[in-house]
């Protein structure tokens, strides 16, 4: 069975450098992803873990960075355990921030591959503007 691809992207009147703090600063991503708390040293090849409660249940989904330019792009690996598979490498998505600067507004562009079907694939659009919303809402304010 073939995975899919979803791409999303918004505009955020902010500097690349505020949307990529805005990305990676863990006080911020509390803000706006669902309450969130990331941790990461930000390095090619580190963990990058993220933890919170949904609807009442504890979650840890968790990847390794695997490409970085700080302040432009980074690629990471992602599994989630509210996902409902195993924890293996197949199952993990491969998600990616893409920012890029014109006249101070910032287009971030997200990619996540490896998505098993199109439920799913709309499922994270949806939450991916959630979030996109959710920071272009902390960042313009």
């Amino acid at each position: 069975m073939e995975k899919l691809t979803l791409t999303t992207s918004i505009s955020i009147n902010a500097s690349q450098a505020e949307v990529w703090k805005g990305l990676t600063d863990p006080e911020i991503v509390k803000q706006y992803f669902f309450g969130t708390i990331v941790k990461s040293d930000w390095k090619e090849g580190s963990p990058i873990v993220f933890t919170g409660e949904w609807e009442g249940k504890t979650y840890e989904d968790k990847g390794v960075i695997k490409e970085i330019d700080p302040g432009k792009y980074i690629k990471y690996t992602h599994w989630s355990s509210m996902g409902g598979t195993e924890d293996k490498p197949e199952n993990y998505d491969d998600v990616s921030y893409s920012l890029d600067e014109k006249n101070g507004v910032t287009t971030l562009t997200i990619t996540q591959g490896n998505v098993k079907d199109e439920a799913a694939k709309q499922h994270s659009e949806q939450n991916w503007q959630t979030i996109l919303g959710g920071l272009k809402k902390i960042l313009e304010a």
